[in-house]
């Protein structure tokens, strides 16, 4: 069977972000675009949609910058919307040369969502990609709905299909956009495809509803797509996208016809740095990424790994930049930090850097060891965004005794007015929280509701590990959260819930 070349593109700053409550920084996004770039070797990323938010184009304006010095610009991919050139536009001032064009791949969805005709579409599909031509845009373009065109409106599509092959565009992108597909329908579909258009460039784009976006890209590929959408860690809405790690893992070792350049040791490092920008916890069990599928457990298990590498298989944890473990039972310059930092396959700009710095050395006046476990952490509470103070925790004491109701006892600034209030509560954190309403009670500000409360400490680590607590906070207008890290389990969420004052202070 002949070697086939495809194209790996990856969308986790893109659809990845549409994964609830999640928002990357401008920082966050260049530094995981440089990752999945130079690091991880993936073909192609998709950064933003065009026109969301200010905050949205300084962080392509960012990532374009840093990929027109590094030769890195035709990689770079935004999505963008039929809308009379706006999205061109908004291109241009960011410094974007590849639009990925949404349109509309069902009859369903271009009757009862857009209201026009094939006609219609089709002329304002191509005014926008002459439009993107002349201004040195190069166009892909996604059939929106595509897999419910395939079952339910075939001639639409390649009524549509027919009109494409006229055009300039470089691929057109196929997705299963609310993962409704089986594996065969995956193989069927692109196959026909395929083989009415060989010479034309097609994506898939697979999501994880049923939980076959691996196997459905699978069968894409062995259709002969020629290229896959995925995003790190699976993120996406709803049950999110075809992820990374394991498709990666399964091209390599069910498909020798495939070849990819994907660096499939740098996926667990990626998956990580993800998982802490996001705040969206890996699975334990999820494979390749998980923290326990490289650790073995059972005693016999142990036995047989000392006697001839008995439950050993292909998925070797050293591929994947991991080792194995077997579980026992139910301070610094800026030189030192760069040094952890390249083991763990990141890089940070100078600026970046002296504030990772700073937060270090203010850490190893409480804990005598930051570990380079630490760092991801230590990295997404110092980059997790930018705000004015407008409220600080002056000071505070907690206070737990056994048989008394534990209380707290707060000073904080709010704008230029300084309250002091004392509380009792369930818990210290809890008595802070009551201290913290009875004080904005008094401004006539109303704190939002503590949906989701989670803390964690590097895997590995002691008692005196730092320990990050994310928590998720819900307002009438939005669903959001905050991260806070320190040695102390406590001290970390009052962190978080200072972020969250200075978010709703306005």
């Amino acid at each position: 069977m002949p070697v086939r070349n495809i194209e790996i593109m990856d969308t986790t700053l893109r659809d990845g972000e549409q994964t609830s409550t999640v928002s990357f920084s401008a920082s966050e996004k260049l530094t995981i675009a440089k990752l999945l770039l130079e690091e991880l070797k993936v073909d192609r990323i998709e950064i933003a949609s065009a026109r969301v938010s200010e905050g949205e184009f300084q962080a392509v304006k960012d990532i374009t910058d840093w990929a027109t010095t590094h030769n890195y610009l035709d990689q770079i991919e935004v999505l963008t919307f039929v809308d009379n050139g706006v999205s061109i536009d908004w291109m241009i001032s960011a410094g974007a040369k590849v639009q990925n064009l949404l349109t509309k791949g069902s009859l369903n969805h271009l009757t009862h969502q857009l209201k026009k005709t094939e006609e219609q579409h089709f002329k304002e599909v191509s005014e926008t990609i002459a439009l993107a031509a002349k201004h040195g845009i190069t166009t892909n373009l996604y059939l929106e709905d595509w897999s419910n065109g395939m079952r339910n409106s075939k001639a639409y599509v390649y009524a549509f299909l027919e009109f494409l092959k006229t055009q300039d565009v470089a691929r057109i992108m196929l997705p299963d956009t609310l993962g409704v597909l089986t594996p065969e329908e995956s193989y069927a579909f692109i196959k026909e495809i395929k083989d009415a258009y060989p010479d034309l460039h097609f994506d898939f784009h697979a999501h994880n509803d049923y939980d076959l976006g691996v196997a459905n890209a699978m069968q894409g590929l062995k259709a002969g797509a020629d290229g896959l959408h995925l995003t790190v860690n699976g993120m996406g809405e709803r049950a999110g996208n075809a992820p990374m790690s394991s498709t990666i893992a399964v091209i390599n070792d069910f498909m020798p016809e495939i070849k990819m350049g994907v660096n499939e040791k740098m996926l667990y490092t990626v998956s990580r740095l993800v998982e802490n920008f996001s705040g969206v916890m890996i699975p334990a069990n999820k494979p390749i990424i998980g923290a326990n599928v490289f650790t073995q457990t059972a005693g016999i298990h142990a036995d047989g790994d000392n006697k001839k590498n008995l439950y050993f298989s292909d998925l070797m944890p050293e591929r994947f930049g991991r080792k194995r473990q077997y579980a026992l039972g139910k301070s610094s310059g800026k030189a030192n930090i760069q040094k952890n930092l390249q083991q763990l396959g990141l890089q940070l700009n100078d600026a970046d850097l002296k504030k990772v710095t700073q937060r270090i050395i203010e850490l190893g006046d409480k804990k005598q060891v930051v570990t380079k476990e630490d760092l991801p952490y230590i990295i997404s509470d110092v980059l997790e965004g930018t705000y004015v103070e407008k409220v600080k925790v002056n000071s505070y004491v907690l206070t737990h005794s056994k048989g008394l109701k534990p209380s707290t006892t707060v000073s904080m600034t709010i704008l230029d007015d300084t309250f002091e209030e004392h509380a009792q509560g369930d818990g210290q954190f809890d008595a802070f929280m009551n201290a913290t309403k009875s004080i904005f009670k008094t401004k006539k500000i109303v704190l939002p509701k503590l949906v989701d409360y989670a803390v964690r400490i590097p895997p590995g680590s002691h008692s005196d590990a730092l320990c990050e607590t994310i928590i998720t906070w819900k307002s009438t207008e939005k669903e959001f959260k905050t991260r806070g890290l320190d040695s102390d389990q406590t001290v970390s969420a009052i962190k978080a819930t200072e972020k969250m004052l200075n978010i709703i202070v306005v």
